[in-house]
């Protein structure tokens, strides 16, 4: 498996197709983009955005890694009226679940968005639901190892009309799937952590200030270094994790995921699934303890009618992450240690007997009942902001335990756990595989035909890979620009007054550019600064602020600050994936090109890299978009009708930058930003996209093109549709 892993990573991500020259070989002959005729793709006045390639003859190989190729896009924007979070008061805070600048044309807004949902199951009774669950459950503790199976299954099926978690329809009222909801409550989860990573930031930051002012009422000179020193103390005295913060804030809003402990697989969390931190195991509810190795259920639950009979407590998860210097894990068997009678100063050290209650007790039970626990495994990782990934691995069942002295003479409790057959085959080696063999320098690469696509323009270099064609070509008839280039008849405005801050903006108060924002900077300054969460607009310090390039408000302005590689792939063209794991909120890149009035586009047929820029409609809620934060009503009347049209736009057809090949997805994992930083002509807003999700290495990077169904017009003025293949769990099936 391992192997094959390699193979499937190097060659079955998905993207689309394009026309390119660069250094990457301007001689080359034109790669098969599958892009089918030309001129019968857009309207002349539909400005669409690049198209998904129909499948041709050369895409066979798709087929056959039709499970693989899907790899890429969690779901990040969801401009098409899709799945929005049910999470009460939580769901405004969610990061990217919004509209912005989507390609299809404001002359059809009114047109309804696409809604390929299948019909819809009854609406089961509430009462009738429990019962089945109690039934299941109850079935679940008795079954055998073959009967398990089984009954996994049946939970499965009927999982997706749980009462239970984040809610099941969508805006346009279809079935939400379970992975769609595990990835809101994440994208809730993160969109707390970052409110609350700059709560601490502003906080450490008034410690300093503090600080800082005290020594100077003294008229002592106290160096930088001693300042961060002497306030040492005090910072972390008031210092609160964010993620527990986090935690808190979504079981107070009831938006945790499944908050009633369950047995067996949870729906949408999946063998091999990655999480980041313990805080999104316990917003999840697949493991409800932030600290401790055993999530068990108490004897609250032995009070329910469906438990009757079975001994409390019962563990349904342990995570394992070398806490313990007794431990053996030897994947499909584990010899596991109990929990309890551990050197609290973390040196995994017993230094005292472990007893057999709690989690320990849980574990008896469980091997006594014959039910199985979920496992969990945690590794070191530097990506993670926890110093670790954590990688589900399936069900196990406890097939003996007993107590014994330990390397230190304590008694310690032993359990040796099984993985049940049937089961999809362990990820945890192929997860290090894919994070020890993300490649580690260009040389290492397959299939390389560029080192660098944006030919050194770029702080890190962009390679190019193709695995897919014989003999392969690279990107050919495009030119390379990291920065936007403008029409001939375009000039931007430079009436844009900025702030008077200097060095770093700090005081959100004081900026003027973070009063425009709302009185708040709208980055957070961790991870090398991340988007809060999705606005309608972000105000960014501009060539007219007094602050300098490293304010925590020019986050867009840094350059690409994550390896990313253009590659074939078997049935969409070209597409993008990073070699680093992308934090959610994260800036990619921007959307570059030749920045143009709409009107003045005369070869739209033949370009399939038209970006509209349409922020104002993202405001306005048009086309079934969901509108986001922010107060823009100083400096635009909404109300007039004329701020529907879309004046300006982005052709990338011939010019522009990486950007150009990352794919569509209906279950993306980027979404679009609008910036205003050098004018405040919404109109013209920059395009920048960002993470929505936690991306991993390899998995390609996507966001949602936004088409309206029946938007594309050939040039015999019919209607073109065209099939999605974008490979996503909840996709439209219809790109438009």
């Amino acid at each position: 498996m391992v192997g094959d892993a390699e193979e499937c990573v190097q060659a079955a991500l998905p993207v689309e197709p394009l026309t390119v020259t660069t250094s990457c070989g301007e001689d080359a002959p034109m790669a098969d983009s599958s892009l089918g005729k030309a001129g019968t793709r857009f309207s002349a006045r539909l400005l669409g955005k690049r198209r998904q390639s129909e499948p041709g003859p050369s895409d066979n190989i798709a087929r056959k890694m039709e499970g693989e190729g899907s790899v890429g896009g969690g779901d990040g924007c969801f401009r098409n009226g899709a799945a929005k979070s049910d999470h009460g008061d939580a769901a405004s805070t969610e990061l990217p679940m919004a509209k912005v600048a989507t390609r299809s044309s404001p002359r059809l807004a009114e047109k309804q968005r696409p809604n390929c949902s299948e019909k819809q199951p009854e609406k089961v009774p509430r009462k009738e639901i429990v019962k089945m669950r109690a039934i299941m459950d109850l079935s679940l503790m008795q079954a055998t190892n073959s009967e398990t199976k089984v009954v996994l299954g049946k939970v499965d099926a009927y999982a997706q009309g749980s009462v239970d978690g984040v809610g099941g329809t969508s805006q346009n009222g279809a079935v939400k799937s379970d992975h769609m909801k595990v990835k809101e409550a994440l994208r809730v989860f993160n969109s707390h952590y970052l409110h609350f990573v700059q709560a601490e930031e502003h906080r450490v930051k008034q410690v300093e200030v503090k600080q800082l002012a005290n020594c100077k009422a003294v008229k002592v000179k106290v160096p930088k270094k001693k300042i961060g020193g002497s306030s040492e103390d005090e910072i972390k005295r008031g210092s609160k994790r964010p993620d527990l913060k986090a935690i808190s804030k979504m079981k107070e809003n009831r938006s945790v995921l499944y908050p009633e402990k369950r047995i067996g697989h949870l729906p949408g969390i999946d063998v091999g699934h990655q999480f980041y931190s313990r805080a999104e195991m316990v917003v999840l509810g697949i493991h409800s303890h932030w600290l401790s190795g055993i999530d068990y259920m108490g004897m609250s639950y032995a009070k329910q009618e469906k438990y009757k009979g079975v001994p409390f407590p019962l563990a349904v998860c342990i995570v394992l992450s070398g806490m313990y210097e007794d431990d053996t894990d030897n994947a499909d068997e584990i010899l596991y240690t109990g929990q309890g009678g551990q050197d609290l100063l973390g040196n995994k050290q017993q230094i005292k007997d472990q007893k057999l209650e709690r989690g320990n007790l849980a574990l008896k039970n469980n091997f006594e009942s014959g039910l199985s626990v979920r496992v969990v495994r945690g590794h070191e990782s530097r990506n993670s902001y926890c110093g670790k990934v954590y990688t589900y691995d399936g069900l196990y069942k406890v097939v003996k335990y007993w107590a014994e002295k330990g390397v230190r003479g304590f008694t310690v409790f032993k359990y040796k756990l099984k993985r049940l057959e049937g089961q999809p085959l362990l990820t945890t080696s192929q997860v290090f595989f894919a994070r020890a063999h993300a490649p580690r320098s260009i040389s290492n690469l397959r299939g390389l035909v560029c080192e660098d696509l944006s030919g050194g323009q770029e702080n890190i270099p962009i390679p190019v890979t193709n695995v897919i064609d014989d003999p392969p070509v690279g990107p050919i008839d495009f030119v390379y620009q990291k920065s936007m280039q403008f029409a001939n008849n375009l000039k931007l405005p430079t009436n844009c007054l900025g702030c008077q801050c200097k060095g770093g903006c700090s005081n959100p108060t004081a900026c003027a550019c973070a009063q425009l924002n709302g009185n708040d900077f709208p980055y957070v300054q961790r991870d090398g600064g991340r988007l809060i969460e999705a606005k309608s607009v972000v105000f960014e310090c501009g060539p007219n602020c007094g602050c300098n390039v490293s304010c925590v408000n020019r986050i867009s302005q840094q350059g690409i600050k994550y390896h990313l590689e253009v590659f074939r792939t078997p049935s969409k063209g070209w597409g993008v994936r990073s070699w680093d794991t992308i934090p959610s909120g994260a800036p990619i890149c921007e959307y570059t090109g030749i920045l143009t009035k709409t009107d003045d586009m005369d070869n739209i047929a033949d370009n399939s890299y038209i970006f509209e820029i349409d922020c104002l409609q993202t405001m306005k809620g048009l086309d079934g978009r969901e509108t986001r934060p922010g107060d823009v009503s100083s400096l635009i009347n909404l109300d007039d009708k004329r701020s529907e049209v879309v004046e300006y736009c982005i052709d990338a057809g011939s010019v522009g930058n990486v950007a150009r090949f990352i794919n569509h997805s209906c279950q993306p994992n980027l979404f679009v930003q609008c910036i205003l930083s050098s004018h405040h002509d919404m109109k013209m807003a920059k395009v920048m996209l960002f993470a929505a999700d936690t991306i991993p290495p390899l998995e390609e990077l996507t966001y949602d093109y936004g088409y309206a169904l029946d938007s594309v017009v050939g040039a015999d003025g019919k209607v073109v549709k065209m099939p999605c293949h974008c490979g996503a769990v909840d996709c439209r099936k219809w790109l438009y």
